[in-house]
């Protein structure tokens, strides 16, 4: 049995937070890098340059990417061997993303309630998904997730009758429909199966893979590569302008569900895929 302490798992997501916020990843830069040389727009290249250009400004005098420095997500893999003292996980966490943002500068994005909407000053509650696993570590995935893009994000309840076409559609759709307003070029995260919530919550983990990493089975992998090229036939483009990058990375996720139904969820990234990664 491991013991960990309250205050580590506060000043760790402290960190993550703003190192989310400041230093966008390698794997997004290079995506941007990458974007720059296929880019058939010279707009959107000079869109492309300037995202990177913002990245290395934000790292070098730690300001935000971006003013938007969303909700903060975690999905936390708990070892089941690992016990921690002081406190609880869940306070923690939540002690930690409001000292990260109020030490890092970061704008308050959470309202304590969606219709009086009155802000609750340090950007808490944030939105927790633990799972337990085997072994004594605890994993913590934190992603800013900006506002813009969640809100042209959406779900659908398929039948399967609707099969693999169906589901290629309705991405298509909701990626056509956010338009210039999820600030592409976009991470499209996508969630298959499970149900309501699972679709959704596999969608949103599936954003925290690193851009350029392929599915490890071949079937979705090759949906994946599929998805990137239509997507980026259409024409939106860096920031809306027009182009060739509308989007950077497609993931898919996929769970069992039930024989009457075929969940789809589709959750949208802006350019600033803001992912961190920390073991205690």
């Amino acid at each position: 049995m491991r013991v960990l302490h309250y205050g580590e798992i506060v000043n760790k997501v402290a960190s993550l937070c703003q190192e989310a916020n400041y230093d966008l990843g390698q794997d997004v830069i290079s995506a941007f890098e990458q974007a720059v040389q296929t880019e058939s727009s010279e707009i959107g290249k000079g869109v492309l340059h300037q995202l990177i250009e913002n990245a290395n400004i934000a790292a070098e005098d730690r300001v935000p990417m971006c003013q938007d420095t969303g909700v903060s997500v975690f999905i936390v893999k708990l070892g089941q061997d690992c016990h921690i003292t002081g406190g609880n996980l869940y306070d923690a966490i939540n002690e930690g993303v409001r000292k990260g943002y109020e030490e890092g500068y970061l704008r308050y994005s959470i309202v304590d309630d969606p219709l009086n909407r009155k802000n609750t000053g340090d950007n808490t509650p944030s939105v927790i998904h633990i799972e337990l696993v085997q072994g004594e570590q605890l994993e913590i995935q934190m992603n800013a997730k900006g506002g813009g893009a969640e809100n042209m994000s959406a779900l659908k309840m398929l039948t399967p009758s609707d099969g693999i076409e169906g589901v290629k559609k309705f991405i298509m759709n909701t990626v056509k429909q956010a338009g210039p307003n999820a600030c592409p070029p976009l991470v499209v995260g996508i969630g298959i199966g499970g149900n309501f919530e699972t679709c959704a919550y596999l969608a949103k983990k599936s954003l925290f893979k690193p851009v350029g990493e392929r599915h490890s089975d071949p079937d979705l992998a090759k949906l994946e590569e599929e998805l990137i090229q239509s997507i980026n036939a259409l024409g939106i483009g860096p920031q809306g302008l027009g182009g060739t990058t509308t989007t950077l990375d497609v993931k898919i996720e996929t769970a069992p569900c039930h024989i009457a139904a075929l969940p789809v969820a589709v959750n949208l990234n802006c350019h600033a895929s803001r992912h961190k990664y920390a073991v205690l």
